[in-house]
């Protein structure tokens, strides 16, 4: 059976004073027991004096087992693989962005688990070739993974890792070989496709149009065209009327930016 566990990022361990997403496992005397999700679940703990900067009335109103939220590292032994963390001390913004990185290390690393699973190889080398030098390139794996969608060629094919081998002489002897088998390639780029095509957002809208001028008609005539003209081929725009005067307005897009109309 292949080894599935990998964690998502190279590092083993997190940077002191780095926001990660933990999940609470135990709650001790001193304080909480948690899982890091994306480092492999290694431990950390969480003491009661870090959990909140107001006085603490309720332990298990402010930590629950089984819930997922940011942490803060405090420190790292990563001889003896200690790590304290704070909930205190995490600020909105930095709550915002561990959540909006990890959901995204997580579709990564249930596309990088699917593949793996599906053609029967340990997880870790494919992080190794694919996933971490990704991360590398792009800041994120997701934003390689979304250019995949379009363009796999020139993102995957210019992976590479360096492999040592005993020449006829005896010598060891360095190669340059690419990280991407065309049967990972193959997996990779269907389930990238299928779980990162952006879906069309559909919007409609049900709007009222009158003009009390004597040729009203042939101003509403002229607002709807006006409308339609607006859209474009990624964001085309219909009216449609239902009884005067009551229109539809619809439209589709990739963008999930819900644009305002009016007429007047």
């Amino acid at each position: 059976m292949p080894n599935l566990e990998c964690r998502m990022y190279e590092p083993r361990f997190p940077e002191v004073d780095a926001a990660v997403m933990i999940q609470v496992k135990h709650i001790a005397d001193m304080g909480a027991y948690v899982s890091l999700l994306e480092y492999n679940n290694i431990e950390g703990m969480i003491l009661f004096s870090e959990l909140s900067r107001r006085r603490i009335r309720s332990i298990s109103a402010l930590i629950k087992v089984g819930r997922q939220e940011p942490a803060i590292v405090l420190r790292v032994d990563r001889d003896k693989g200690y790590i304290d963390l704070s909930k205190r001390r995490v600020s909105e913004e930095e709550a915002q962005a561990c959540e909006d990185r990890y959901n995204k290390s997580k579709l990564v690393h249930s596309i990088m688990r699917h593949v793996a699973e599906t053609l029967e190889v340990d997880l870790e080398p494919l992080y190794q070739r694919i996933g971490w030098p990704l991360y590398r390139k792009y800041g994120h794996a997701f934003e390689a993974f979304k250019l995949i969608v379009a363009d796999p060629d020139s993102i995957l094919d210019a992976l590479t890792y360096e492999e040592k081998e005993t020449g006829p002489d005896g010598q060891e002897v360095t190669k340059v070989v690419p990280a991407v088998t065309p049967e990972v390639k193959d997996s990779l780029v269907k389930n990238i496709r299928r779980r990162m095509t952006p879906q069309p957002l559909k919007i409609r809208a049900d709007v009222e149009m009158k003009c009390f001028q004597f040729d009203g008609v042939l101003h509403i005539k002229q607002a709807m065209m006006k409308a339609e003209a607006s859209g474009n081929d990624s964001c085309p725009v219909k009216i449609k009327l239902v009884a005067p005067p009551l229109y539809v307005l619809t439209t589709q897009t990739l963008d999930k930016v819900a644009r305002h109309f009016s007429s007047h």
